[in-house]
């Protein structure tokens, strides 16, 4: 079956949003050493500790430049709370999906929208 392996965030300013995703997810990233325009690299971690899927922040070079991925956290009220702290909206009021979890789409700083997830037991 296939995995999303990479995922790319747009932004307008990279540093600030670099900032909000380290601080929201507490993600590791760092500035790609090589290349001719500003990246940056995350690295991100699954609940068992290893490795997670990894991404980039690069400049916006397009106005409708966006991809939504669905990040699972532990609690959706919190992070909905540091959403907003950290200077993103919440787009749709959060959902429940039957016998799965909740579900909420966001904005980041940057305008790109991102959905939050909370998995039931």
């Amino acid at each position: 079956m296939a995995s999303i392996i990479h995922f790319n965030i747009s932004a307008e300013d990279v540093l600030r949003a670099k900032k909000f995703y380290e601080k929201l997810f507490g993600w590791k990233i760092e500035k790609f050493p090589k290349g001719p325009k500003e990246y940056y690299l995350i690295e991100t971690l699954a609940k068992t500790g290893e490795k997670g899927v990894g991404g980039g922040i690069a400049k916006r070079q397009k106005t409708e430049q966006q991809i939504t991925n669905f990040i699972e956290v532990d609690s959706i009220d919190e992070a909905i709370s540091k959403v907003k702290e950290l200077g993103g909206e919440i787009i749709d009021s959060k959902s429940i999906i039957d016998n799965t979890g909740f579900i909420v789409r966001c904005k980041d700083t940057e305008g790109n929208i991102f959905g939050l997830m909370e998995m039931v037991n």
